[in-house]
């Protein structure tokens, strides 16, 4: 998640950790009754989330992820049950003997805590590690390349009621019930293994592969539900509404509810977008749409075009100017006002990351500047394309007063979230970061350049790249060593 963007009075907050605890209340809704296995899912049901350019990769994912989540909130909005199937396959090259899912509000906040877990219908006894962050799932025989497990579990999650510690990516505060990254989530297998660990209180929190979504939120009827994809259905029993929907191929799902949401809506191509937020606040988000609209634009033509049919916008409380999502972005309250200098560029920002985090993926917490230094250089681009040089000056000189807050540093852009202060993650990563691929492309060339970034985006797609596979795509379009750049800039 993206929590601050470059300008020279913004600072980035730090996230704390606190005791978790599961509270017993009246409020607290009845555990969901036992469930049959599901039946097999056609992938194809997820293609018309997708536009027609791209619907044929729902059938070269043949093996990503399947989640069936299941989100019960209660009246009071911060205690929910859930429960959670994952159709998991081993696309690796060994045999897995363990499965690991992080579980991110216990980091975040809030508590969760797994009733049971089965494995292929076998209830299965898991352990815990990393402040009870990581769920290890053992298999009573191990999980071999190419073969496929169904695992279940059912969940309780009690949700903060404060922004202070989390930005609020997860919290329900003045209203607004955010959920980010609130069930189980397998973590990535890399050259690592199980790559999992508590994230540095600057960074992101999320670390994923692509994934498919099949989500059923019952809540409270007077609240206005938004989840990621495409809302597949919906109904009111009594005083309570059930929505479901559709999501994928993505890396995360999110969800948020609010009883003050009204929706405003803009047509781009074959994309919806749509921004949820108050009444009051309606010209802030037309505002924003119309600059979503044109970043759209200018990025499909930059790099290639945005996968999904809907994009959502919605206002919360956080702490943050905005944080991204597949499909969907959360902006800030209170900077949703047409003449607030920040919404453009938090507008701009977080829909770079639709390429540069969600279709392009990268390991977020060890090499951040694959998705912020290059979400930070497509703004640059969306200024320079929507009001030419004079418009990409006055955001260059944005990335220069964040690198000049910590005296312009000769510091690796490259590093591990973990390596840096707060204020080194901002001026770093952000600042010169986004600097950085004006070098580059002065050093290529800038028909290169463009080249190598639409081949860079199309050629890992819906994969995850790392720093080493940007540099030798870069190198092939220049013909050229670009090592003597890359340990200038990037590598320690």
């Amino acid at each position: 998640m993206k929590r601050i963007l470059l300008t020279s009075s913004l600072a980035l907050f730090s996230l704390t950790s606190c005791m978790l605890f599961t509270p017993k209340t009246e409020s607290t809704p009845e555990p969901i009754p036992p469930a049959p296995s599901p039946a097999p899912i056609d992938r194809a049901i997820f293609k018309d989330g997708l536009i027609l350019e791209y619907q044929s990769i729902v059938d070269e994912l043949p093996h990503a992820s399947i989640y069936e989540i299941k989100f019960n909130i209660a009246d009071d909005m911060y205690h929910i049950t859930g429960r959670e199937t994952v159709i998991y396959t081993n696309t690796e090259t060994i045999p897995l003997n363990e499965i690991r899912f992080r579980l991110f509000s216990n980091i975040l906040g809030g508590d969760m805590h797994i009733d049971e877990v089965f494995v292929n219908s076998e209830p299965i006894v898991p352990n815990y590690t990393l402040n009870d962050s990581v769920l290890n799932v053992p298999l009573k025989k191990a999980l071999q390349p190419g073969e496929t497990i169904n695992l279940k579990m059912d969940f309780k999650l009690t949700v903060p009621q404060s922004v202070e510690l989390n930005y609020g990516v997860q919290a329900y505060y003045e209203n607004v019930l955010a959920l980010a990254h609130a069930y189980p989530m397998i973590a990535v297998f890399d050259d690592e293994g199980w790559n999992a660990e508590i994230p540095p209180q600057s960074g992101d929190v999320t670390y994923a592969d692509m994934s498919f979504f099949l989500v059923t939120v019952e809540a409270p009827k007077n609240v206005v539900l938004v989840g990621s994809g495409r809302e597949i259905s919906h109904q009111n029993i009594g005083s309570r509404q059930t929505v479901r929907y559709k999501a994928g191929p993505a890396r995360d799902f999110y969800l948020t509810a609010s009883p003050g949401y009204e929706v405003f809506t803009k047509t781009v191509n074959e994309v919806e977008l749509r921004f949820y937020t108050r009444a009051k606040l309606k010209k802030g988000a037309e505002s924003a749409l119309e600059v979503a609209a044109r970043s759209i634009e200018i990025f499909n033509q930059r790099y290639a075009p945005y996968p999904y049919t809907e994009m959502d916008f919605v206002s919360t409380p956080t702490l943050a100017l905005g944080i991204e999502y597949p499909g969907m972005i959360a902006v800030t309250e209170w900077i949703v006002d047409p003449e607030n200098t920040y919404l453009e560029v938090v507008v701009a920002h977080e829909i770079g990351h639709q390429w540069f985090y969600n279709l392009v993926g990268n390991d977020q917490l060890d090499e951040p500047w694959l998705d912020e230094s290059l979400a930070q250089f497509a703004t640059l681009q969306y200024f320079a394309d929507a009001y030419g040089e004079a418009g990409a000056q006055e955001f260059r000189d944005e990335l220069e007063n964040e690198w000049g807050q910590v005296e312009y540093q000769d510091m690796p852009i490259g590093l591990p979230v973990k390596d840096y202060t707060e204020a080194q993650y901002g001026g770093i990563v952000y600042g010169r970061g986004g600097l950085f691929f004006e070098a580059l492309r002065d050093e290529m060339g800038s028909d290169n350049f463009d080249k190598f970034i639409r081949d860079y985006v199309k050629s890992n797609s819906w994969n995850i790249a790392t720093s080493e596979l940007i540099k030798s795509k870069a190198e092939e379009h220049c013909t050229c060593d670009l090592t003597p750049l890359f340990e200038k800039w990037i590598f320690p």
